[in-house]
């Protein structure tokens, strides 16, 4: 992979900024701190124009109340809902519906470093995974993070998430 254009993260940045403060409503998990001074590398996904249209699609759906469960815009989102709806829809990929299952797709696990837009982020502890997101570019993921919450832009630098982090897949080919 090579990296993404400068004007690409930029603009990215900015939109995930923007869109950052969309989110809103009672959450159980911690919100993201302040931007983190962690340099995170920019790769370009190996199919981009299926990403960006994934990116297009989670992002567009920030603010959409979190709901055990759900799995369209209209009934909300968890976690998985969230992934599976996404890349349904937009670039016709069947996912299981399940973090767990989503752990075990298939595919090469991606160390953090090499984390390209579009790849799923996976969270847990003890070794078991529990929750999912599509990771956007500069360390950011959107993810329907828990009961009383909206789909939402969190940090992988976050305390919570840094310390529940247990790796990634790339499931666009």
């Amino acid at each position: 992979m090579t990296p993404v254009p400068r004007t690409t993260r930029l603009a990215l940045l900015a939109l995930t900024a923007l869109l950052s403060a969309c989110g809103g409503g009672k959450t159980t998990r911690p919100a993201a701190p302040p931007a983190s001074t962690q340099v995170w590398p920019s790769m370009v996904p190996n199919d981009p124009q299926a990403a960006n249209a994934v990116l297009m699609r989670a992002i567009g759906l920030v603010g959409t109340p979190y709901r055990y469960g759900g799995n369209t815009p209209e009934s909300g989102f968890d976690c998985s809902g969230l992934v599976t709806y996404v890349y349904r829809e937009m670039v016709d990929l069947k996912l299981p519906r399940t973090s767990r299952d989503l752990a075990a797709v298939q595919g090469p696990k991606i160390e953090p470093k090499r984390l390209a837009p579009g790849d799923l982020v996976f969270f847990g502890s003890r070794g078991n995974v529990s929750h999912v997101g599509i990771y956007v570019g500069e360390g950011r993921f959107v993810h329907a993070p828990s009961t009383g919450g909206t789909v939402r832009l969190d940090s992988l630098g976050g305390a919570y998430w840094k310390d529940h982090y247990t790796g990634a897949k790339r499931v666009l080919h």
